[in-house]
């Protein structure tokens, strides 16, 4: 499938809610990928083409990082396509070993993530993948994590990206890359 027509055909599946959670935002729905046979193979197929290189280098790595929960979900289907490891950032009090934990800062509040201390080893490298990319402070604190347990990472994927919100900033240092945006949000 071309890019271009597979890119347009997710954007088309997003379902978009206005005014929810609050009035003049636009939530963006990604349920509706996920449980969509054709939809689902086709983001995973443009995630994929991005970490082979399209039409450059391929991208070299150890393990896929998920955040939960959506990324869990792409995490283990492009680990399982691709080879690797996956690795879980979690919501506190999910994971049953030895963890890390990285309190941050969101644009409506705080929230914490972990990580089992074992998940990244020093020199591993990893590419970090989510669902959506908003304002960018999940996904820097994710990089934190595994920056910490000695993990390089090569690649940052989203299916999604509302770039009004400004989350790229924050992942500057990175290869930062989404399949879609929707630009207003």
């Amino acid at each position: 499938m071309k890019e271009k027509n597979g890119r347009e055909f997710l954007k088309d599946t997003v379902r978009s809610i206005p005014d929810y959670p609050k009035k003049g935002i636009i939530f963006r729905d990604l349920s509706t990928v996920f449980q969509d046979k054709d939809a689902f193979a086709t983001a995973l197929e443009l995630l994929e083409d991005r970490i082979r290189g399209g039409s450059g280098q391929p991208i070299v790595f150890d393990k896929i990082a998920g955040i939960e929960a959506r990324g869990f979900i792409l995490a283990g289907a492009l680990a399982a396509r691709l080879g690797g490891g996956v690795v879980m950032l979690r919501k506190p009090g999910k994971l049953p070993y030895r963890r890390r934990s990285i309190e941050y800062t969101l644009e409506y509040g705080k929230d914490a993530m972990e990580i089992h201390e074992d998940a990244v080893i020093p020199g591993d490298r990893i590419i970090l993948i989510d669902d959506l990319l908003a304002t960018g402070g999940t996904a820097a604190a994710a990089c934190k994590l595994i920056e910490e347990g000695g993990g390089k990472i090569v690649m940052i994927l989203f299916l999604v990206e509302l770039p009004d919100l400004g989350g790229r900033e924050k992942l500057k240092a990175y290869d930062t890359q989404a399949i879609i945006g929707f630009e207003g949000d």
